[in-house]
């Protein structure tokens, strides 16, 4: 339910976000005895112990929200939940960037690395959180495939 003005949109929907991320921690706890949110997959973990045997910048592409599974920065694993619903320290910033989508200006593109069909963040986590939070399908990404890997 919007009031129709941005601010205050803006803050509940960023508080909606941190009600559902604190939501799913007590079920996760309740329901499996496990303690936090489940973090982003990083891109490390997919990769394995082989780095990618390529490396090459495909360039600005529109990409499904569904592809991004996760991140290439640690620090953001921890950070974002596996929704990417954000951490509380990130509320003037996530409400800057809802508020910037709900006025029609294009969020600008993220940073991705693309292993086979999936993408992991590199820059631009709040954006796919926002974009998540405003029930947008894609995202524009700056792609950078990593190819096969090498046996």
């Amino acid at each position: 339910m919007e009031t129709g003005n941005l601010m205050v949109d803006a803050q509940t929907a960023f508080s909606r976000q941190r009600r559902r991320r604190r939501r799913d921690q007590a079920t996760r706890w309740l329901l499996h005895r496990r303690r936090g949110a489940r973090c982003l997959a990083h891109l490390e973990d997919a990769l394995g112990v082989r780095p990618p045997a390529s490396r090459r910048a495909v360039g600005v592409r529109t990409i499904p929200l569904q592809s991004i599974v996760g991140t290439a920065e640690p620090a953001k694993a921890r950070a974002f939940d596996d929704s990417f619903r954000p951490p509380s320290t990130s509320r003037g910033r996530w409400e800057r960037l809802w508020m910037a989508a709900r006025r029609g200006e294009p969020l600008p593109p993220i940073s991705v690395f693309r292993l086979g069909d999936r993408h992991f963040v590199g820059d631009g986590h709040h954006r796919v959180s926002v974009a998540h939070a405003l029930g947008m399908a894609a995202i524009d990404a700056e792609v950078t495939d990593l190819g096969p890997r090498s046996v």
